[in-house]
């Protein structure tokens, strides 16, 4: 598995930012261990729905201050949270202060279905808009970013969903043209954005046959648009189980045998005193 980049996910809830900090310095001083990942959200989507959930963005930039190698991002951003050209100043940002580390993630937002999600929009006055809405912004919002990312003269942008007057990016990202873009999703309507605009594209594990016809379909979404899917790296969200690590690394098999190379391994908290040492120990290295 040489060309297989491992990484972990700290999901910013139920824990504290010294918890975190401890897990990222670790994995950051372990080779195999390439990537790390927040999510984004704003109140607990799992167990005491009252309890400490950190702004990703924000907490992001603090691990990357506090990082020198390994690549970071948000599993993924939600496009519904915050205006596409505030978000690309908010990731410029944190590439400059990682130094060219930010791989952007980012995707429709949130889940309709699930109530403890569905309350951050209510409670931080946040509008919820249908799923037509939520696609379509998200496919301006990357050409928007990916502009104010590249372009060196300002511009106007007036689409059905954003419209911008005067926008302009400056400084720009480190990396050029831009940061990596990872579009997080399985919805045909948001695999054929990916096609378009992504460079990664991350799916939750599970049904692995799902999975696998789902990169099939970006496949397709690809090929009718001219681009070469082999351009899109595939990535993979895989919870890791510290009681049974041979059932993780069974997983990671399965994914990697059905094309994915980009692999997030969720860490569930609290965490255990070495995890990331264990993780790379026992699930990453014995899963060859």
């Amino acid at each position: 598995m040489t060309d297989v980049r491992f990484g972990l996910m700290t999901a910013p809830m139920q824990v504290g930012y010294h918890d975190i900090l401890r897990v990222w310095r670790e994995a950051d001083a372990i080779e195999q261990i390439e990537h790390a990942w927040l999510f984004d959200h704003l109140m607990p989507i799992g167990g005491d729905p009252d309890g400490p959930t950190h702004e990703g963005w924000t907490l992001l930039s603090a691990l990357a201050a506090q990082t020198e190698r390994l690549r970071l991002g948000l599993l993924v951003t939600s496009n519904r949270f915050r205006p596409p050209a505030m978000l690309a100043k908010i990731a410029t940002t944190v590439d400059i202060v990682s130094g060219g580390r930010l791989d952007f993630g980012i995707g429709v937002g949130s889940r309709p279905g699930h109530p403890l999600a569905r309350r951050e929009y209510a409670a931080h006055g946040l509008p919820f808009h249908d799923t037509a809405h939520a696609v379509g912004s998200l496919a301006e919002a990357c050409t928007v970013i990916k502009r104010l990312w590249t372009e060196p003269e300002p511009f106007d942008f007036d689409g059905t969903y954003i419209r911008l007057t005067g926008a302009f990016g400056n400084p720009k990202p480190v990396q050029r043209p831009h940061p990596p873009i990872l579009i997080g999703g399985r919805a045909a309507a948001t695999l054929r954005i990916a096609a378009e605009h992504a460079d990664l594209w991350n799916i939750p594990g599970g049904d692995i046959d799902d999975v696998i016809s789902r990169s099939a379909l970006l496949d397709r979404y690809c090929t009718e648009i001219g681009r070469d899917p082999a351009s899109i790296v595939r990535s993979i969200h895989l919870p890791v189980s510290y009681e049974q690590p041979g059932a993780t690394r069974d997983a990671i098999r399965e994914a990697v045998d059905g094309g994915f190379r980009h692999v997030v391994l969720g860490l569930a908290s609290p965490y255990p005193a070495g995890v990331a040492r264990w993780v790379a120990d026992e699930v990453i290295s014995k899963s060859a």
